[in-house]
């Protein structure tokens, strides 16, 4: 059985890093689209991706080493449809004319690689049905694609890697895991009988959108910080090349007053939203719910990124002046210094972050009047049994915050 453990472990192991690859635009996309992301999303994508890896190394692995895939001199291709059958026959002990031999023959070897073929793509075909809402004819068709590729890589040796194809391109392999894939389709209705429907989740995920989620706003604030930090840098090196000889005091506070306006500037022309916040249908308020003035976002920037983000920071530059100025012995309370402000860093965000857990205003957003609302419209969907219709019933809903 060390065939497949091996493959699933290696994609257990690595599934978290191509998991991360995923997070930021799989984040993204899913708040742009809904507003929000529920758990059971979060799981079914995750393990669907897990899967895929899963799928493919058992494909693809072991690996053999060049020397052993160069001394090959076995065929690349299997062309003949329903070998299997043949080669079953020819490798177990079943007899036709023996009644006695049939169960014995398919508890044998062989039998597991022909049941392993089936059932890699029964959950290929459950997935496009239950979460991807895939007709019968288009789950056929990724399932028969999804195994083409899967031969073709190994046909490939593996995209060129290899001098030649180190398994074989078996057309018996095209046709079982196409049939895995039709079995998942049909064992989805299953599923959909106890997990709840694509269009269930797609409403949770509207109806949760509606709210600004402390995860909300941390995505929104990191989008926000990213988007500007490059727009900065690139004026800067914009400006620094229409202007070569200019002083890099001049090109820093370029880029500073690039970043500046990027805050001030595009919400004004956004009502209220800056490019991260619009991609994520949020948009700035006034506590009584009207688009605010402009120095109160000024204010309120100007808290963030002057005050409430850097704060540690202070912290710790106020901690050095006053080490060197009373002279002490560096090397003695550095490390105890750094240990102080770690688990002061720790404990400042770990506030803010249960703060805006608790729907509750942070201070800077208090002084300068302003709060964060969701832009979503709220979709649900009515069936009505006597008219055999969907009603879809749309809304726009701002969310509230607690300014306690």
């Amino acid at each position: 059985m060390n065939a497949y453990t091996e493959p699933i472990l290696w994609a257990v192991l690595i599934f978290p890093f191509v998991a991360m690859l995923f997070t930021a635009p799989y984040v993204l996309v899913q708040y742009h689209k809904y507003g929000a992301i529920p758990m059971i999303r979060v799981g079914i994508v995750y393990s669907f991706i897990l899967y895929l890896i899963a799928a493919y190394f058992l494909v693809i692995l072991p690996l053999p080493s060049q020397e052993e895939v160069a001394m090959m001199t076995g065929p690349t291709t299997q062309l003949v449809p329903f070998a299997f059958i043949t080669d079953f026959i020819q490798n177990t002990s079943f007899v036709l004319s023996d009644p006695s031999t049939y169960l014995k023959a398919f508890t044998e070897p062989y039998v597991y690689q022909v049941l392993y073929n089936v059932l890699l793509f029964v959950p290929f075909g459950i997935y496009l049905r239950y979460y991807f809402n895939c007709s019968f004819k288009k789950t056929l068709f990724l399932s028969f694609l999804l195994t083409l590729f899967f031969e073709l890589t190994q046909l490939s040796g593996l995209y060129g890697i290899y001098p030649r194809s180190y398994r074989l391109f078996d057309i018996d392999d095209l046709m079982l895991n196409t049939l895995g894939g039709i079995i998942g389709y049909f064992i989805a209705a299953i599923v959909t009988k106890v997990l709840p429907s694509r269009n269930r989740i797609d409403e949770i995920s509207f109806q949760k959108g509606t709210k600004i989620t402390v995860w909300k706003r941390l995505v929104g604030f990191f989008l926000d910080l990213f988007l500007a930090s490059i727009s900065s840098i690139f004026v800067g090196v914009f400006f620094r090349i229409i202007v070569p000889n200019s002083a890099r005091n001049t090109q820093f506070m370029i880029s500073i007053t690039t970043f500046v306006l990027y805050f001030l500037i595009i919400p004004v022309c956004l009502n209220g939203a800056t490019l991260g916040k619009k991609f994520l249908n949020m948009k700035l308020v006034t506590l009584d719910q009207q688009k605010p003035k402009f120095y109160q976002y000024f204010v309120r920037y100007l808290l963030l990124f002057g005050v409430v983000v850097p704060f540690p920071i202070y912290l710790a530059q106020i901690s050095l002046v006053l080490i060197g100025i009373m002279r002490l012995d560096q090397s003695v309370l550095l490390l105890f210094l750094l240990f102080i402000l770690g688990c002061i860093t720790c404990f400042y965000y770990f506030y803010l972050f249960v703060k805006m857990a608790q729907k509750k205003l942070l201070w800077y957003e208090k002084v300068s009047k302003t709060c964060n609302v969701s832009t979503i419209r709220f979709k649900s969907v009515q069936h009505d049994e006597n008219l055999e219709k969907e009603e879809e019933i749309e809304k726009e809903v701002f969310y509230d915050v607690n300014p306690n």
